[in-house]
């Protein structure tokens, strides 16, 4: 099953194709002759420019939008690297259901549906409107075995993808990213250090808010996993194993799902890039189809986004998760798509345009 799953990834990531850059080059155009100056929206006209390109039309369409937000539990909990037991991780999930988290809060008003999926929750779910995708009741403590096996994390990522071609189906003009899991910052924090080659310590915050004493903990924690399973960061599906959470895979693998049905995907924080991360190294091309929303509080954001090619608008030293960060992108690029279509032109106006200089 673990040979099958990987010919059908590397199959579905060599149908990935480049955003249409003729697409792309028409929807500069049009930015340039709307009467403003030249680039006044800044990387929101980027970000719409992409859109066009992902989506294949002039005329981007943000009509539906939706955050998927991926529910897991971490063995890694055991070693004392969180302030709560993972008995919260059930609990928010259905709280996503009931519309009374976070994110449903905020998504409302961008809009937006949340669109929550039990990927890995070691509690029952029983809360109806959470979609169950369980892979295992969450994963095994990273410090002493490997997180999952290679075929759940191949598991795990192509329920992401078929999540996308799902999203694809019923309209959804973008989608963004969210996860929910007590203990996953551990988990994102050893793929970011393994993936990136960086230092544990450079790459490893507070989390939802460890004292002094459990962030070295944690560090030494991640420090003592990787030495144990020394993944390689050309095998990636090998680092989700070892080191990953069940949320990271699903995260990935809805990246890599917008890629190749051709749906931008809006990053949220850190445990998002670290999904990014790994999509990328398995598919380059996937980074045309991903959206920054924000440089989050971990000390890992900065360092990932740059690696990714990314660059997010927000600066706000958000920490929530749950797809937060993400939604917030969605009034800006609203606000940006209506200037783009409805604003008038210089030709309109019968004044000269602006030139680039």
């Amino acid at each position: 099953m673990e040979q099958y799953y990987r010919q059908q990834l590397e199959c579905l990531c060599k149908n990935v194709c480049p955003a249409d850059a003729d697409i792309m080059e028409r929807s500069r155009r049009r930015w340039d002759g709307i009467a403003k100056p030249i680039g006044g929206l800044g990387l929101l006209e980027e970000m719409i420019t992409k859109i066009a390109g992902i989506q294949r039309r002039e005329e981007v369409c943000l009509d539906r939008k939706g955050v998927v937000v991926f529910c897991a539990d971490n063995g890694v909990v055991e070693e004392g690297v969180t302030q709560t037991d993972s008995s919260v991780t059930a609990v928010v999930t259905e709280n996503f259901a009931k519309g009374i988290a976070s994110v449903n809060r905020m998504a409302s008003v961008a809009g937006a549906d949340v669109l929550p999926v039990d990927i890995g929750v070691a509690g029952k779910i029983r809360e109806p409107g959470v979609q169950i995708l369980k892979i295992a009741p969450g994963t095994a403590n990273l410090c002493r075995e490997p997180a999952m096996s290679a075929e759940q994390a191949l598991a795990a990522i192509h329920e992401g993808i078929r999540l996308a071609g799902g999203m694809k189906d019923a309209g959804y003009g973008i989608a963004a990213v969210g996860e929910m899991g007590i203990g996953n910052t551990t988990t994102g924090s050893a793929v970011i250090s393994v993936m990136l080659g960086e230092d544990v310590e450079n790459v490893t915050g507070r989390g939802a808010g460890l004292s002094d004493a459990g962030l070295q903990r944690k560090i030494q924690v991640i420090r003592e996993a990787i030495r144990l399973h020394g993944p390689d960061p050309e095998n990636p599906v090998m680092v989700l194993a070892a080191l990953g959470g069940f949320d990271i895979a699903g995260m990935c693998g809805l990246m890599l799902g917008g890629a190749i049905y051709q749906v931008p995907v809006v990053l949220d924080g850190m445990i998002s890039l670290a999904a990014a991360l790994v999509a990328q190294k398995l598919c380059p091309a996937v980074t045309d189809y991903l959206l920054a929303s924000h440089v989050g509080r971990e000390p890992a954001c900065g360092l990932a986004l740059e690696r990714l090619g990314l660059e997010a608008p927000v600066h706000g030293r958000l920490a929530l998760g749950e797809g937060t960060g993400a939604v917030l992108l969605f009034p800006m690029l609203d606000m940006a798509e209506a200037v783009y279509r409805q604003n008038s032109t210089f030709e309109d106006i019968r004044i000269d345009a602006y030139e680039r200089f």
